[in-house]
C-alpha cells in the first residue's frame, strides 16, 4: 500500500527483504558449484601448473560474473512481477 509521498507500505518493504535475501543466498549457493566445478579439479588433482592456474583463474572470473548475473536476474523479475493491490484480501463472493 502506497502512503504519502509514494512511500511503501511495510508488507512491500518485508516482501524486497526476502527477495534480496534470496537472490544473495541463492547466488552465492550457484557462484560455489561452478567455482567447484570448474576449480574443484585444480584443487583435488596433481596438475600441470598452466593447467592449474588455467581452471583456477577460470573459476575466480566466473563465480563471481555468475554471482551478479543471478542477483540482478532475481531482483529484476521480482520487480517486473505485478502485485496484487491489497495482499491478503478477498473479494466478498469468495
Amino acid at each position: 500500500m502506497e502512503t504519502y509521498g509514494g512511500r511503501r507500505g511495510q508488507a512491500e518493504r518485508d516482501a524486497m527483504t526476502v527477495e534480496i535475501g534470496y537472490a544473495v543466498c541463492s547466488a552465492v549457493f550457484a557462484a560455489a558449484v561452478v567455482f567447484a566445478a570448474v576449480a574443484g579439479p585444480a584443487l583435488l588433482f596433481e596438475l600441470p601448473d598452466p593447467v592449474e592456474r588455467l581452471l583456477l583463474l577460470t573459476g575466480m572470473i566466473l563465480a563471481p560474473l555468475l554471482f551478479l548475473a543471478r542477483v540482478v536476474s532475481v531482483l529484476v523479475t521480482f520487480r517486473r512481477r505485478p502485485q496484487p493491490s491489497q495482499p491478503g484480501r478477498t473479494s466478498p463472493d469468495s
